[in-house]
């Protein structure tokens, strides 16, 4: 997972580690209070973790096939959830489900717009975000248990998702939802 984090920090060489003088206390403010974020920030935080649950949350509905589809709403919307239901309905009428997980190995971050002039146009908050996925540890077993990956399926593969926030002025930082994908050429990254 991707954290962008400002500090700063002072020393003071002349100080003694040892010395309870020379540290301030754990309870002092400075240590205690959160660093302040920008709304880009915030913005940034709150839609790569929603792609780590769009992750966790696919993996669980492929493993598990009586798992709601309803599911997925809690981290997609528009083109995406439409596209993902569409999916799994014809995965579980196939009578496939996965074995292991998908994994993020990369997350970054391209680009992070936080207007919200029409909302109802879709123009909204939206984060873009690439991921590069690893299916090594993954198989689709048919209902009579065979597999149905193909032996030249690549390990990895890269993803640029579209994060958007359709709810942006009543809830800033929990309404980010994954609204489109597209797979993306680039260099494989390490598993």
């Amino acid at each position: 997972m991707l954290l962008l984090v400002a500090g700063t920090s002072c020393a003071n060489d002349d100080g003694d580690p040892a010395d309870p003088r020379s540290n301030p206390p754990a309870s002092s403010p400075s240590s205690s209070s959160p660093t302040p974020t920008s709304p880009s920030e915030s913005a940034t935080g709150a839609a790569t973790a929603t792609v780590n649950d769009y992750y966790a949350i696919r993996n669980q509905l492929r493993r598990d096939p009586d798992q709601p589809l309803s599911m997925l709403k809690s981290v997609a919307i528009s083109t995406e959830l439409a596209t993902q239901q569409t999916l799994f309905k014809r995965e579980r009428k196939q009578g496939l489900h996965q074995t292991g997980e998908t994994k993020v190995v990369e997350l970054e971050v391209q680009s992070v717009n936080l207007d919200n002039s029409d909302p109802q146009a879709g123009k909204v908050p939206t984060v873009q975000i690439d991921v590069c996925f690893d299916v090594s540890g993954v198989d689709v077993l048919d209902a009579d248990g065979k597999s149905v990956v193909t032996p030249d399926r690549p390990d990895t593969g890269w993803i640029r998702y579209s994060v958007a926030n359709y709810e942006w002025d009543s809830d800033p930082d929990g309404a980010w939802r994954v609204a489109s994908s597209q797979d993306i050429e680039r260099t494989p990254c390490d598993a």
